[in-house]
């Protein structure tokens, strides 16, 4: 029986579907990563008419996160900060709600590091996600990008990254495991460090880029200086976010080449926003602040805006 979400949101439509990574898509509209980080909710998320969901970030043990309050929302800005810090469940319990996923929807695993796992043998941590996880998801996407992790960003750094990303498709090759690998950036980045990253992806064979993760910048923000003070510190996600993620996608369009596989996220407000990700370079997208923010008939109204795009 279809739910009454299912009914009056899921916007189905043949042409808006899509290949990415070798998944077929019913369509290319993705709730990011942060906002079912237990993958408690996929049947109703999945009823809403997402194309796909990504659950997590999850680490090999639970963890409490940061302290509260750690989520702000910033209406203002069309915005929010958060600090959440990788607060969830860990694996086993998010296995045993994969087992029970919705027939047919396209999952994906974003992985991290537990707070306490020093940057030296973080890998090991990501090892044991996806060994635990490759049953059950349909990619991966290696996060080194949140912002509330204390040093996780320095993972981004060329040789630590490297050598990151040669461990995780090892540990791929041993499982068998034919899953895309993603890797989670941040808009943060400088070209140079960009530039570095193409040589990676070049070098690792890594499958696709998810760009991108929250900003550490307020640069934006129309807030008082007192107000950002005394939010502290997080991760900015919203509006003012969204023309440097487009920036970076363009980049990596232009660097990566037109098949490069881009999955496009941070700003995505408006059904508006989502069709200039994919004109950015996207080849998919994926919403978390807007969805908040617009509610769930968001995604039906990105999709009709991508089906009049493509019919033009």
């Amino acid at each position: 029986m279809k739910s009454l979400f299912s009914l009056i949101f899921n916007f189905r439509d043949k042409r808006l579907e899509y290949e990415f990574c070798g998944m077929k898509l019913p369509n290319r509209v993705g709730l990011a990563a942060g906002f079912d980080k237990n993958a408690k909710a996929l049947h109703p998320f999945s009823g809403i008419g997402f194309g796909f969901i990504e659950v997590g970030t999850v680490t090999p043990k639970a963890q409490p996160g940061n302290e509260k309050p750690r989520l702000f929302r910033i209406p203002s800005d069309r915005a929010l900060i958060n600090r959440m810090g990788f607060n969830n469940e860990g694996l086993e319990p998010m296995i045993e709600r994969l087992k029970n996923r919705p027939h047919g929807l396209i999952v994906g695993g974003n992985i991290g590091k537990n707070k306490i796992t020093p940057n030296e043998t973080a890998y090991t941590d990501y090892e044991t996600c996806l060994e635990a996880l490759h049953p059950y998801v349909d990619y991966f996407v290696v996060n080194i990008s949140s912002p509330n992790t204390p040093n996780l960003r320095d993972l981004q750094e060329k040789e630590p990254l490297k050598e990151l990303l040669d461990k995780v498709k090892m540990k791929l090759a041993e499982l068998k495991a034919t899953q895309p690998l993603l890797l989670k950036i941040a808009p943060d980045l400088t070209d140079g460090q960009l530039n570095d990253i193409c040589e990676i992806v070049h070098e690792t064979g890594i499958d696709g880029i998810v760009a991108t993760n929250t900003t550490i910048s307020r640069e934006k923000l129309s807030i008082s200086r007192e107000r950002i003070d005394n939010i502290g510190p997080g991760g900015l996600s919203g509006t003012p976010v969204k023309k440097r993620s487009d920036e970076v996608i363009r980049f990596l369009r232009r660097k990566l080449g037109n098949k490069f596989p881009l999955m496009g996220v941070g700003g995505i407000m408006s059904p508006t926003d989502a069709v200039d990700k994919i004109r950015a370079g996207a080849d998919v997208i994926q919403v978390y602040t807007g969805f908040i923010y617009e509610g769930p008939s968001f995604v039906k109204r990105i999709n009709k805006a991508i089906l009049k795009e493509i019919e033009q």
